[in-house]
């Protein structure tokens, strides 16, 4: 039996080689055993704590949406007006820690297993849907309801579409200038709408 007190622990250390395991296949096709090695852990003790695979998987899920969504949250408490907090949205999709081959490579392989499985496709669901209303709620401080519904889809479909393109190149990822591309679409939005340029 694993020792008391060590189960946070070993559980951050297989999803961690979760993440990179699935980096290194370019899929999720890896098996708990491999997961459990990276780790440098028993594959029986990664099965006494997710189940399986697809409930390591979930939990892998789980874990990068809460890091995600405590990024996005720190950052709106810091934004003061409608455009800071399309700011603060678009800049806690592109931290660093989050904006990073591995984790980008188990993103794409989560939507892909969001097509077989239930639970998965729900965490993206809820993942959209937070996005959408962060955005929507800035964007209807600033535009016609109408219009903040479009550019906002429009602006999630930029993060979304800006992290696919990232997982189909080699190399470091550049967070800064992934974020830049996002805030230049929402820049062109909100010029287009005749809303006052950032910074004004």
């Amino acid at each position: 039996m694993p020792k008391v007190g060590m189960e946070p622990i070993r559980r951050k250390e297989l999803i961690a080689a979760a993440i990179d395991e699935i980096h290194a296949h370019g899929s999720l096709d890896v098996t708990v055993g491999q997961i459990a090695r990276r780790a440098g852990v028993s594959s029986g003790l990664a099965h006494h704590y997710f189940g399986n695979k697809d409930g390591l998987l979930v939990a892998t899920m789980r874990y990068l949406l809460k890091g995600l969504s405590r990024r996005v949250a720190e950052r709106l408490r810091d934004a003061d007006d409608p455009r800071a907090r399309l700011s603060g949205v678009i800049a806690g999709n592109f931290t660093p820690e989050q904006f990073r081959p591995e984790v980008i490579s188990a993103w794409l392989a989560f939507y892909v297993h969001a097509q077989a499985s239930d639970e998965a496709h729900q965490l993206l669901r809820i993942y959209a849907h937070r996005l959408n209303s962060n955005l929507l709620d800035a964007y209807a401080r600033l535009l016609p309801r109408a219009d903040a519904a479009v550019a906002a889809e429009g602006t999630a479909a930029m993060i979304d579409g800006v992290w696919l393109r990232r997982a189909l190149r080699e190399g470091p990822a550049d967070a800064a200038s992934a974020a830049a591309l996002v805030e230049d679409y929402v820049e062109t939005r909100l010029i287009a709408a005749g809303a006052p340029p950032k910074g004004h």
